[in-house]
């Protein structure tokens, strides 16, 4: 008998790291665990799922997930164990189960959930109901205004490539914080300037003004700057500036007043509308067409861009609103309902584990009833940095989106591989992808959808140094309106870039 546990001991840990990251199934992964849990010497229980965790967090699973089911792990000792985040609304969502079991006479806890498989949720772990830590096997986290959380990435997500620095992308200019005195709100304000690389050979640039600045200009939270620098330098989008306007107080920066500026505020609407905007317009060369000005803004600056819509459609024609809390100000609904449609442009979009959907859907068909130019989506992910920075691209290229290039020379030979942004984009029902190849290689540019399969091979073949394009014709592969990827792999090279079909 000791002989026989022995060498099921020595069968778990010598299969442990292959169990890992290859289960045929969830019930296999499930199974694999129960058998360990069965072990009958608790030292050899022990062992077996220290070395069942270490291979699992090797290959970045834990949380475990395959398909729509995920299993939550924590070992250590305590007296409960839950799971908050996202999906819960943080513990306020008392209807879902979220406190994690035990496992036999072991100190491993398990929350099993299923989630669709291109979800993304930032969560943490509540250890006696009181103590709330960072998952400590988890290596993927996701900055929060009240710092890092846990990030579960479901088996098909696909993590926005635009928010990637890359070093071989000209980065803009960011200029320090600047100080505008405001009459309308009584305080002064701070801001800080993006212009796009080559600043000084352009001209007539739109701008998209930023609330909650701060955050959509930090790298591990908005990732704005890196969103511009890269959509720019792939021909995505014009070179567009940036105001990221910033509600702290500056002389006590750990007072935000957005909470009084947010919401439907007439002195806030003045302030940028008659006072920061002329600024900005009188010191750099912008365009000063309200089609060439967008007003971003995300929960209650998601409000806030919508009002400004309503309310100055002269100044802002261009109206991007994320996970808005319209619940907050339900009036909103009721300004755009009784009044006549104004001539702006407006991209929605938000998480499907996020509060506010009912409102943000009722906005939806009052606009739609209306007749506005809207894009709107949603995603499986919550109230969070992770998923709001992996949508500012489509916002700006909604509203921005041109051809990606300039044609180069005839007979000039491109000095390295290079997928552009496709033209148009959005598009319906066809586009064109363009590419270049510094060298002979062997070709594969493959469409795949939001969730990672893949659609189609547009390209398999060799093919020679030069320029080329693809003629993508959506009714050909009986594509349905929404975001896709496609990919250039050619020898070494490749890059993936995103394309919306709106039909």
């Amino acid at each position: 008998m000791k002989f026989a546990l022995l060498s099921l001991l020595a069968l778990f840990v010598s299969l442990s790291s292959a169990l890992a990251q290859e289960f045929a199934s969830y019930r296999a992964f499930r199974d694999s665990l129960n058998r360990i849990i069965a072990l009958p010497n608790p030292n050899d229980r022990n062992i077996a799922i220290t070395n069942f965790l270490n291979a699992l967090q090797a290959a970045n699973k834990i949380p475990f997930a395959m398909g729509d089911s995920v299993a939550f792990l924590y070992r250590g000792a305590a007296n409960s164990v839950r799971w908050n985040g996202d999906f819960n609304s943080w513990g306020s969502v008392s209807s879902v189960q979220t406190n994690g079991t035990r496992l036999g006479d072991t100190d491993l806890w398990i929350l099993e959930q299923t989630f669709p498989s291109d979800a993304r949720l930032d969560y943490k772990i509540v250890l006696n109901g009181n103590t709330w830590i960072l998952d400590p096997r988890n290596a993927f986290q996701q900055m929060s205004g009240f710092g890092p959380n846990s990030e579960l990435r479901m088996p098909n997500y696909v993590f926005p490539p635009e928010v990637i620095r890359r070093p071989n992308v000209p980065q803009g200019a960011f200029s320090p914080n600047q100080l505008i005195n405001s009459a309308h709100l009584g305080y002064a304000v701070q801001y800080r300037v993006y212009i796009p690389a080559g600043y000084d050979t352009l001209s007539n640039l739109p701008v998209v003004y930023v609330t909650d600045g701060h955050e959509y200009a930090n790298d591990q939270m908005g990732s704005m700057l890196i969103v511009l620098d890269n959509l720019i330098h792939d021909g995505a989008i014009p070179p567009v500036m940036a105001v990221f306007i910033d509600p702290r107080n500056p002389s006590n920066l750990s007072q935000n007043r957005r909470m009084q500026e947010l919401p439907i505020n007439p002195l806030y609407l003045r302030f940028v509308k008659d006072e920061l905007v002329p600024r900005i317009d009188s010191l750099y060369r912008t365009n000063p067409l309200p089609s060439a000005r967008a007003i971003l803004g995300t929960s209650l600056g998601g409000l806030n861009s919508a009002y400004f819509g309503i309310a100055a459609p002269e100044t802002f024609g261009l109206i991007a609103i994320q996970s808005p809390a319209f619940w907050y100000r339900p009036q909103i609904l009721t300004m755009y309902q009784d009044s006549a449609r104004r001539p702006i442009r407006i991209s929605m979009t938000l998480g499907t584990f996020f509060d506010g959907q009912n409102e943000a859907r009722q906005m939806r068909d009052i606009l739609r009833s209306k007749a506005y130019q809207l894009y709107y989506r949603e995603v499986p992910q919550g109230h969070s940095w992770g998923q709001w920075r992996g949508l500012i691209d489509e916002a700006l290229i909604y509203f921005f989106g041109v051809k990606s290039s300039a044609p180069k020379e005839q007979g000039a030979k491109p000095i390295r591989h290079k997928l552009f942004g496709n033209y148009p984009n959005p598009f319906n029902p066809t586009t064109i992808i363009r590419y270049e190849l510094s060298a002979t290689s062997d070709v594969r540019l493959e469409l795949f959808d939001v969730v990672g399969r893949k659609v189609a091979t547009l390209v398999n073949a060799r093919q020679s140094a030069g320029a080329y394009h693809f003629s993508l014709d959506a009714s050909r592969f009986s594509l349905a309106s929404g975001v896709y990827f496609y990919q250039l792999r050619a020898n070494e090279f490749s890059d993936t870039k995103k394309m919306l079909l709106l039909k």
